[in-house]
């Protein structure tokens, strides 16, 4: 106590004896409580007038003019609501992908005098094709309007088709003989899915685009129509609603090759574009692996992959690949896909088709970017 006393002195600046410390400590002590329970009884009284007020408000009665008015505003309001009012559930796999608010309205391009001619002898591609989505223009062009067989290309389509009738991703179909024997005879890509089993509609997604899987493709048409001919059917819906239906149409949703299965590669930039505006395609489109679900048959799933994303992206493209699709027929040699976001920022399209292997694909689509991007 006696270092806390050197801190109270009389008037004169001596020192308070330790009588005198104790009555001053006493003095401000009362003082204190004082002040503390004033404030107390300030709050409690506050609280119980404005408890009063509000109850008494709400206790307060209603002219029977104001209940009768209110009455018929709240019947017109109801009435209204179901005569007029339609509510529509929200499809989460119709969202748009965040990279879709930088792409050009609609689906004109336009090729112009500045389209530039793709010339160079690293191209061996019969025919490429690369456009500026922020702009909406043909960059540079090597027969790009010519009619081709898309091959597995075509699996493009066949995803943003199934992903926009989705009614629930965690479905499942089961795999049948029929689809099995059609893959076979038809010596397509597979997954690897054995019949009689059990595959989630999410599986047959990542499945048809990875792996470039006919069975997860079929299997996908039949959940969604019910056949394979009811599927092109409203894939060819789709190429109409694009404004595509005057270059192309397809014939089956796998890519075997038909004369009447075509499109050019503007066609199929533009298939690309719009399955890159939704989310759940762009996810697919810009995986490298997945693992498909356990099942019966495959107890530690399936691993699948994306190899023209794994083996493009360590590749100079002035830029990031994040999207693609290849494919494969004789009739119109390796070709593929993608989407590309330039290191400026700028968002493009690549179509190539006709190089005479996979990896010759993967570089010319290299050098059209790392010519015509930045």
């Amino acid at each position: 106590m006696g270092n806390t006393r050197v801190n109270y002195r009389r008037k004169d600046g001596r020192r308070l004896t330790a009588s005198e410390y104790r009555k001053r400590r006493q003095k401000e002590i009362i003082l204190h409580l004082t002040m503390l329970a004033s404030l107390i009884i300030l709050f409690v009284a506050t609280s119980i007038f404005l408890i009063h007020k509000v109850t008494h408000k709400k206790s307060e009665p209603v002219p029977a003019e104001i209940v009768e008015n209110t009455a018929t505003q709240e019947m017109t309001i109801i009435d209204t609501v179901v005569d007029d009012v339609e509510i529509e559930e929200e499809n989460e796999y119709l969202l748009k992908s965040e990279d879709s608010e930088n792409f050009f309205d609609g689906y004109v391009i336009e090729q112009d005098e500045n389209t530039a001619y793709i010339a160079s002898e690293e191209v061996q591609s019969s025919y490429g094709l690369l456009i500026n989505l922020d702009t909406g223009k043909v960059v540079a062009s090597k027969d790009g309007n010519v009619r081709i067989n898309p091959a597995s290309m075509t699996k493009i389509l066949t995803l943003l088709v199934a992903v926009e009738h989705l009614d629930d991703i965690n479905n499942t179909f089961t795999m049948t003989q029929a689809i099995g024997d059609f893959v076979y005879r038809h010596d397509c890509s597979a997954v690897g899915f054995e019949v009689g089993e059990v595959v989630t509609v999410k599986d047959l997604l990542y499945g048809t685009i990875l792996p470039s899987g006919g069975d997860a493709a079929m299997c996908l048409a039949e959940y969604i129509a019910g056949s394979q001919e009811a599927f092109v059917d409203m894939m060819n819906e789709k190429l109409e609603e694009l404004g595509l239906s005057d270059t192309a149409h397809f014939t089956n949703c796998v890519g075997v090759f038909d004369e009447n299965h075509y499109c050019t590669l503007m066609d199929m930039a533009m298939i690309l574009k719009a399955a890159e505006e939704n989310s759940l395609c762009h996810e697919i489109l810009n995986a490298r692996t997945y693992l498909t679900t356990p099942t019966t048959q495959h107890p530690e799933g399936l691993q699948i992959s994306n190899w023209f994303l794994r083996r493009i992206e360590d590749k100079d493209t002035n830029g990031a690949v994040v999207g693609a699709k290849t494919g494969f027929v004789n009739q119109s040699g390796c070709c593929g896909a993608s989407y590309q976001i330039s290191n400026d920022g700028s968002h493009y399209i690549c179509v190539t088709a006709d190089a005479w292997s996979s990896w010759r694909c993967i570089y010319d689509q290299v050098d059209i970017y790392k010519t015509y991007t930045s």
